[in-house]
C-alpha cells in the first residue's frame, strides 16, 4: 500500500478496538429485538377451503397464487364447508379458513379466532326441478319453504354450514322437517342427483363464482326459488342479508334470470387462529383487496372486503390493510425487506436512542489509543533524563539507549492528523541527546 494512503487512512485496527464493544452491543440488542418481535413470517400456511369445484375451492387457489408472489406457500385443505372449517380452526388443524356467518353456535365473541374482514356475501341458492314443483301447484314454482313439504330435498353435506342454517330457517317457519325426504349429499353428487331427477330440490350456500351455481342457473327446467320474505329473514337473523340477483346478470343475451330474484345471503369471512403471524394476516387481507374489490353480482366495486358484518373480533393487521391498502414501504421495496423494516423500526429507534449517548465515547477512546502509541515512550525518555541528572550509567550507555528509543519511535505509524505528536517526541529525544553531548 502506498505510504500516502497508509498515513492518510485511519487505523482500522484502532478504530475497531475502540468501536468494537459499541458495535457488539448494538448487534446483541438487534438480535434480541429480532427474537422478541419475530418480524419474518413462516413460509408455509394452511388454508381450509371447501368441496372440490366449489366457490371456496376456487378462491383458495386464487389466494395461493397471490401469496406465492410473496414467497409464501399456501397449502389448501379441502373440507365439506364452513362448519368443518370452523372445527378445523378451533382444533388448530389449519391456520386460516373460510367461514360463513351463523356457522358458530357458540358465542363468537368468546372465541380466540380473529376475522380478516367480510369478503363477500354467499346467497342461499334453492334450486328445484320444474316438474317436481308442478306437483305442488300448476305454475311449477316454489314461493316459500313450506312448499317443499313432501319433496326430496338435499340440505348439504355434513360439515357444511347449510344443514344448520336450514334447521334454523325451518324452525322460524314452523316447518316439520319430517314432512320432507331430506338427504345430505356432497355438492357434486347432489347436483348430479338433481339433474337426474333423483331428488327434487337442493340448497347451496355459495358465492356466484361456484361452477355448480353458474351451471344450474343456465340449465333448462331447473329453477331458482325467490325468497319473497328476504327482508323478514334478515330482521330475524343478524347474520343474514337480503340480496337481489338482478335480471340478466347471469346472461344478458339470454336474459337469465328473466326477472329479479330475491335471495337471502350469509356474509363469508376469513378466520385465523391466534398463532398466525401478523405479516401473513396482512398479506391475506391485501390479497382480499385484490380478489374481492371488483364489482360482482351482489356488490359494487370496492364494496368488499370491509370491516363490518363480522361476528368475530377483527384482526388489527387486517383492519389496517383494509383501511389503508398496501403499506408505503411495500410499494417500493421487496416484501421481505419492507416487512422487516416495518416491524423493526420502533425497536431500531429505541436501540439508536439508547446507543447514541454511548457512541460519544468512541472518538475520545480512539484518540487516546492513537496518542498512547507516542506518549508511552515519554516514560522511557524521562528515565533516561533522570539517570543523566543522577549520574547513573556512562554517556555511551545512555546514548545507546537513546538511539534505540529513537529507532523505535521512528517505526511508529499514526494518521497524519496525529503526526505533530510523533514529531514532538522526536524533538524531545533530540533535546535529551544534546544534554548528554553537552555534559
Amino acid at each position: 500500500m502506498p505510504k500516502t494512503i497508509r498515513h492518510t487512512l485511519l487505523s482500522l485496527r484502532d478504530l475497531w478496538a475502540s468501536a468494537g464493544p459499541f458495535v457488539l452491543l448494538a448487534l446483541v440488542l438487534l438480535v434480541l429485538a429480532y427474537w422478541w418481535l419475530d418480524p419474518m413470517p413462516p413460509r408455509k400456511i394452511t388454508l381450509a377451503t371447501g368441496p372440490a369445484q366449489g366457490a371456496y375451492d376456487e378462491l383458495g387457489k386464487r389466494y395461493a397464487k397471490v401469496l406465492a408472489g410473496y414467497g409464501i406457500q399456501v397449502r389448501l385443505q379441502p373440507s365439506q364447508g364452513s362448519a368443518e372449517n370452523l372445527r378445523l380452526l378451533q382444533d388448530g388443524a389449519v391456520d386460516i379458513g373460510f367461514v360463513q356467518g351463523g356457522s358458530n353456535e357458540a358465542a363468537a365473541d368468546e372465541s380466540e379466532l380473529e376475522s380478516l374482514g367480510s369478503l363477500f356475501v354467499e346467497p342461499v341458492w334453492l334450486f328445484y326441478r320444474a316438474d317436481s314443483a308442478r306437483k305442488v301447484n300448476r305454475q311449477g314454482t316454489l314461493a316459500a319453504l313450506a312448499d317443499l313439504k313432501g319433496l326430496r330435498l338435499n340440505v348439504g353435506a355434513e360439515g357444511s354450514g347449510v344443514p344448520r342454517l336450514m334447521e334454523r330457517l325451518f324452525e322460524a317457519n314452523r316447518i316439520d322437517p319430517g314432512g320432507m325426504q331430506l338427504s345430505r349429499l356432497d355438492q357434486t353428487p347432489a347436483v348430479m342427483a338433481l339433474l337426474a331427477g333423483e331428488i327434487d330440490a337442493l340448497v347451496l350456500a355459495s358465492a356466484p363464482e361456484s361452477l355448480m351455481v353458474q351451471m344450474l342457473l343456465q340449465t333448462p327446467d331447473i329453477r331458482l326459488m325467490d325468497f319473497s320474505q328476504s327482508e323478514a329473514y334478515a330482521r330475524r337473523f343478524a347474520f343474514l342479508t337480503p340480496v337481489t340477483l338482478p335480471r340478466g346478470v347471469v346472461d344478458l343475451a339470454g336474459d337469465v334470470p328473466a326477472r329479479d330474484v330475491r335471495l337471502i345471503a350469509t356474509t363469508t369471512t376469513l378466520l385465523a387462529t391466534p398463532d398466525v403471524h401478523p405479516a401473513l394476516l396482512q398479506l391475506f387481507a391485501q390479497a382480499g383487496l385484490k380478489l374481492h374489490g371488483q364489482a360482482g353480482w351482489f356488490n359494487r366495486a370496492r364494496e368488499f372486503p370491509h370491516i363490518g358484518q363480522t361476528e368475530y373480533p377483527l384482526a388489527q393487521e387486517a383492519e389496517r390493510a383494509i383501511k389503508s391498502g398496501v403499506p408505503l414501504l411495500q410499494r417500493y421495496l421487496p416484501f421481505t425487506l419492507a416487512n422487516l423494516l416495518e416491524r423493526m423500526w420502533l425497536a431500531l429507534g429505541v436501540i439508536i436512542a439508547l446507543l447514541l449517548p454511548l457512541s460519544r465515547i468512541v472518538p475520545p477512546l480512539y484518540e487516546f489509543r492513537i496518542r498512547s502509541r507516542v506518549f508511552r515512550w515519554y516514560g522511557q525518555l524521562r528515565q533516561l533524563e533522570e539517570r543523566l541528572q543522577a549520574g547513573e550509567g556512562t554517556r555511551a550507555e545512555l546514548l545507546q539507549e537513546l538511539g534505540a528509543l529513537e529507532a523505535r519511535a521512528g517505526r511508529i505509524r499514526v494518521p497524519l492528523s496525529y503526526a505533530d505528536e510523533l514529531y514532538a517526541l522526536r524533538n524531545n529525544i533530540e533535546l535529551v541527546r544534546r544534554k548528554l553531548m553537552a555534559d
